[in-house]
């Protein structure tokens, strides 16, 4: 997925979340706490506000991983672009969802999760990439994005709301890593296009990521001011009202 460049940049910008000078802090939710398990400290994250880097972020607190801001004119992506991760022994992983998957690879060699647990969370990553991505932002032949497949009914989403009307996350066991995956993706939609109305498809879509768009983990991510407008979007699609909001007067 390619984010819509400077609209995105700007919004980024106003809402004073994770900068390429600051590092991740490892923080716990309140809802649903977790015991420290400091996984390593060799991992740095080159990555800017202005790309997916906020999802390993985001990761990275939910696992209680403290991450160090890599300098970008050193970043190792062998294209050059982010986010990018490093870890000890030599270790490079580029793109948001590799670097989920290695994080969650982390966590299973520390006992936090089982094997079925931990291949449910793999999974869901893939899914989020491959299938969510294109149904979220729909791209020009050229790459720019011009629009959301989310206005729309989808076969897909429809099944995602049916599972969550029986689920409060995505895996067994509570919060994980596939709701960083896919709940990103769907956040996204809303800041991007903030006149999207989903409560009237999708009901549970949307009390999952109002759900996760609360947590602390993402807030520390994204910033208070992402969290705070998703979090007031999301309760005025519930309530029917102010359709067209929109963000900072940017869209």
């Amino acid at each position: 997925m390619r984010l819509i460049g400077l609209s995105f940049l700007a919004f980024a910008s106003s809402a004073g979340a994770f900068s390429p000078s600051s590092s991740a802090v490892a923080v716990k939710s309140a809802n649903h706490p977790r015991q420290s398990t400091s996984l390593s400290m060799a991992l740095t994250l080159y990555g800017s506000q202005g790309s997916r880097s906020p999802l390993v972020n985001w990761a990275a607190n939910e696992l209680d991983l403290s991450l160090e801001a890599g300098d970008l004119s050193k970043n190792p992506h062998p294209f050059g672009q982010i986010p990018c991760l490093t870890d000890d022994n030599d270790v490079v992983v580029f793109e948001s969802g590799a670097i989920l998957s290695y994080l969650q690879i982390k966590a299973n060699k520390k006992g936090i999760d089982g094997d079925a647990r931990a291949a449910e969370v793999t999974s869901w990553i893939a899914w989020a990439n491959a299938s969510l991505d294109p149904i979220c932002f729909l791209e020009t032949p050229e790459g720019k994005v011009y629009d959301t497949g989310l206005k729309s009914p989808n076969r897909r989403i429809e099944k995602l709301n049916e599972m969550l009307s029986e689920s409060q996350f995505l895996v067994e066991g509570g919060f994980s890593l596939a709701d960083v995956a896919v709940a990103s993706y769907l956040l996204y939609v809303i800041q991007f296009f903030p006149d999207v109305e989903l409560h009237s498809k999708w009901p549970h879509v949307v009390r999952y990521m109002k759900e996760c768009a609360g947590r602390e983990g993402y807030g520390k991510a994204f910033g208070s001011n992402v969290q705070g407008y998703c979090v007031s979007r999301l309760t005025e699609m519930e309530s029917g009202s102010g359709k067209e909001k929109k963000l900072f007067g940017m869209f």
